[in-house]
């Protein structure tokens, strides 16, 4: 006798809610992620990031840097009754060159583009965390959940910028991502009580290099 299938899940379930969030985190999830690198094609090209301190670049962009920013605003965009338009303005404003701002602008559009012809429902374009954070507020996650995922699929984009630059494998690159997770979660909570008050930024090497990616003669990413 055949067994019947079990009951489909509750369309609204956690188990539906976290198979969206990787949904839409996933490389397939056509944002064009894989053509910006945040700066780290300049300091690879100019040996300030080798196979070796890789790991501590990514880690100052996690604590320090655009990471940081974006688990914030994030977190800001997850909760009940955001601004949504004000938080955009921010993430926008928070953007040190060009590039960076390009970067988040085109693949927040792209983002909300894919979550409306996803859901039926209108996402105008934003920033990407702010686009994000709009996305997955009705998944009804725990907020760090949902940025440290966030992070996570952010540190991997930054490391396979890496493993098509440098003599880097791409099961090196897997180590230095489980290497960096703990870091990922302890951010990841701690953006999730954060405040307007808490952005802030000092990867100064990260930020100057993005500058000086807009006049490289010849690169592989567009940031």
């Amino acid at each position: 006798m055949i067994t019947p299938d079990p009951a489909p899940p509750d369309p609204t379930s956690s188990d539906i809610a976290r198979l969206r969030l990787w949904q839409m985190l996933s490389p397939a999830f056509p944002v064009g992620g894989f053509a910006w690198s945040q700066g780290l094609e300049e300091a690879m090209d100019g040996g300030a990031v080798t196979r070796a301190t890789l790991p501590h670049w990514l880690a100052d962009w996690l604590d320090h840097g655009a990471g940081w920013t974006d688990a914030v605003l994030v977190s800001l965009a997850l909760r009940p009754g955001a601004d949504l338009a004000a938080l955009d303005d921010l993430a926008r404003a928070a953007c040190l060159s060009r590039q960076r701002l390009l970067e988040t602008v085109e693949q927040g559009t792209a983002f909300a583009g894919n979550v409306t012809a996803l859901t039926g429902g209108p996402q105008p374009p934003a920033a990407l965390p702010v686009a994000f954070g709009r996305a997955c507020a009705p998944l009804d996650l725990p907020t760090p959940e949902v940025i440290a995922a966030f992070l996570q699929a952010q540190v991997a984009g930054l490391i396979s910028a890496a493993v098509r630059f440098l003599p880097l494998g791409p099961v090196e690159g897997q180590r230095m991502l489980a290497a960096l997770q703990p870091g990922v979660l302890t951010r990841a909570a701690r953006a999730a009580r954060a405040t307007e008050d808490d952005l802030a930024s000092a990867a100064w090497g990260a930020e100057m290099a993005a500058m000086r990616h807009e006049t490289m003669t010849t690169r592989i990413f567009r940031s």
